[in-house]
């Protein structure tokens, strides 16, 4: 293994183990556990967005419509079938996956605006769905639902998200993802074969938003359609437009930032949303490309060769800056 992925694992490594031995010496209260859980979900749920709407170009305002086929299926499989929580939260993924499949193959040809009002109408249509099947509570809500969620979970799940889609934009498919985004009539002339990457994309990004979906209904007890209606759309996008457009690192950031935004404004009720509104506003205006724009995080260690010509003979020496 190469070192800079070494030193990646063991990075990876290293907060888990860290943030672990501080919840289990009681440094990180539940409160606190519970901010670390939501901002993993953030991720989760961001990074996958960012792939369709970042790197693929296609406007969606209906995430949170396959965050809640997720929810909603992990609630079913462990509340009502007792089936064990790797396997609902891998159902979840899938479930909401075809969904995304199902709603993508007709709506991806579609572009723009035009596209934002039918993934809209899609996470309505969920919506409207869940409040009228009492097999899953209806308006009620789903109640009773074990709490299997914890900060192992939800870390596992934030890597293999990162991870997966980080290697799916740069692999072949991303690139053609990217392309799609630049210029898709240019794409398309090239042999791409722009509904197939479009509708992979889709179903990819829905695959993590109905996993981040199982890890939230599975750690709140409790659910109701309207905890995943337009306005929780809203707030994914803006954590991926406050991150950066294209940026798996500006994603991460976004939902870390925003998180601790809402936790500090919290003792001021009264003004949270204005203040909130207004670093928004600062932000869109002075840096509109998000906090990362479309950097990337990188560790590589670079080795500088320096020629040294000692006795008539050229000896080259290698120097780690």
């Amino acid at each position: 293994m190469k070192k800079d992925k070494i030193i990646k694992i063991g990075l990876i490594v290293a907060i888990y183990i860290l943030v672990q031995a501080l919840i289990n010496v009681g440094i990180i209260d539940s409160y606190l556990e519970l901010n670390i859980i939501i901002i993993g979900i953030n991720i989760i749920l961001a990074v996958g967005l960012n792939l369709i709407t970042g790197f693929t170009g296609q406007f969606s305002l209906g995430h949170a419509a396959f965050m809640s086929i997720g929810a909603y299926t992990s609630a079913v499989f462990t509340a009502k079938l007792g089936l064990p929580f790797i396997l609902a939260i891998f159902a979840s993924g899938v479930i909401a996956a075809l969904a995304g499949i199902l709603i993508g193959i007709p709506t991806l040809r579609l572009k723009g605006d035009y596209l934002a009002i039918a993934t809209l109408g899609f996470g309505e249509i969920i919506r409207i769905l869940a409040l009228n099947t009492d097999y899953i509570g209806g308006a009620i809500g789903f109640n009773d639902i074990p709490k299997y969620t914890n900060w192992t979970w939800v870390y596992i799940m934030t890597v293999i998200t990162v991870v997966v889609i980080s290697r799916f934009n740069r692999s072949y498919h991303g690139r053609a993802c990217a392309g799609i985004k630049e210029d898709e009539i240019a794409a398309e002339f090239m042999g791409v074969n722009t509904t197939y990457y479009k509708v992979l994309a889709f179903a990819i990004g829905s695959f993590f938003a109905g996993v981040a979906g199982s890890l939230y209904t599975n750690y709140f007890y409790f659910i109701k359609p309207d905890s995943f209606g337009f306005m929780k759309s809203i707030d994914i996008l803006v954590i991926v437009v406050f991150g950066g457009m294209g940026s798996i690192p500006g994603s991460i950031l976004g939902a870390i930032a925003l998180s601790v935004i809402s936790t500090f404004l919290q003792n001021i009720p009264e003004l949270r949303m204005v203040i909130y509104s207004l670093i928004l506003y600062g932000i869109m205006v002075y840096r509109p490309m998000g906090l990362m724009g479309k950097s990337e995080f990188k560790f590589k260690l670079k080795f500088k060769p320096e020629l040294k010509k000692k006795g008539g003979r050229l000896n080259v020496s290698v120097n780690n800056k």
